[in-house]
C-alpha cells in the first residue's frame, strides 16, 4: 500500500496515527483560514473546504517535490460551536479563558472536516463528522488552574480531551476520536470506499 501522508501539524491527530501503528508522515501546510471563515457561513462546509484546500495545497508540495509513488493524503480541519456561533483557537490565555467560561457546564459541537486525495488520482473526497460534548461545572479557579498547562494552544474550544481536560469532559455523543482530533472511523470508511484502502491490513 502506498504510504499516507496526514496534512496537519495536530499533535492529537499524530497520536491517533501512531495509536493504530498506520505508517505515515507530516506535511504541514499553512492556508489563510480567517479567509474562508469570512467567506463560508455553514461549519460544517467550512471544515470540509478548508480540509479540501489543505489536502490540495499538500497534493502540490507532494508534486513539486517530485515524490515517489502515489501516497495518500488526508487533511482535517475541526471547530467547535456553541449555540450557533463558531468559537476557533485561543490566541492567549485570556480567550482562552472566556471561551472556557462560556462552555462551562454546557453541551457544544465539534465538527471536523475531513478531505482524502491521492496524489496522481483527480478524485479528492470530503466529509465531516460531529461529535457533541457537555463539560461539567468548573469554578474560576479550576479553569485558570487548567490554563496553567500548555494544552489549550492551538486547539479549537482551548482545550484537549486527549490530556488534562478530559477529566471536565461529562458526556460525549459521537466519535470520542473526534474530539481528540479526527474522527477515525470516518476516515476508515472513506479510505475503504473511495480508495480501496482496509487500514486493518496494513
Amino acid at each position: 500500500m502506498e504510504k499516507i501522508i496526514l496534512a496537519s501539524r495536530s499533535l492529537d491527530r499524530k497520536e491517533l496515527f501512531n495509536r493504530l501503528s498506520i505508517p505515515f508522515e507530516i506535511l504541514i501546510t499553512d492556508i489563510d483560514e480567517e479567509k474562508y471563515k469570512n467567506e463560508i457561513e455553514d461549519p460544517a462546509n467550512l471544515v470540509m473546504k478548508l480540509a479540501e484546500i489543505k489536502a490540495k495545497t499538500a497534493k502540490e508540495l507532494l508534486k513539486e517535490k517530485n515524490t515517489q509513488g502515489d501516497p495518500i493524503i488526508i487533511a482535517a480541519d475541526t471547530i467547535v460551536v456553541f449555540q450557533g456561533t463558531v468559537i476557533g483557537k485561543a490566541n492567549n490565555k485570556d480567550q482562552a479563558f472566556k471561551i472556557l467560561k462560556k462552555l462551562n457546564n454546557q453541551t457544544h459541537k465539534l465538527i471536523t472536516g475531513i478531505s482524502i486525495a491521492q496524489l496522481n488520482n483527480s478524485k479528492i473526497v470530503k466529509d465531516f463528522d460531529e461529535t457533541l460534548v457537555t463539560f461539567s461545572l468548573l469554578s474560576d479557579k479550576e479553569i485558570k488552574k487548567y490554563l496553567e498547562c500548555e494544552e489549550w494552544k492551538g486547539r479549537a474550544g482551548a482545550y484537549s480531551i486527549n490530556d488534562k481536560a478530559s477529566v471536565f469532559i461529562k458526556k460525549i455523543e459521537g466519535s470520542p476520536s473526534n474530539v481528540i482530533g479526527i474522527p477515525m472511523q470516518k476516515v476508515f470508511q472513506m479510505l475503504k470506499a473511495e480508495f480501496s484502502i482496509n487500514l486493518l491490513r496494513i
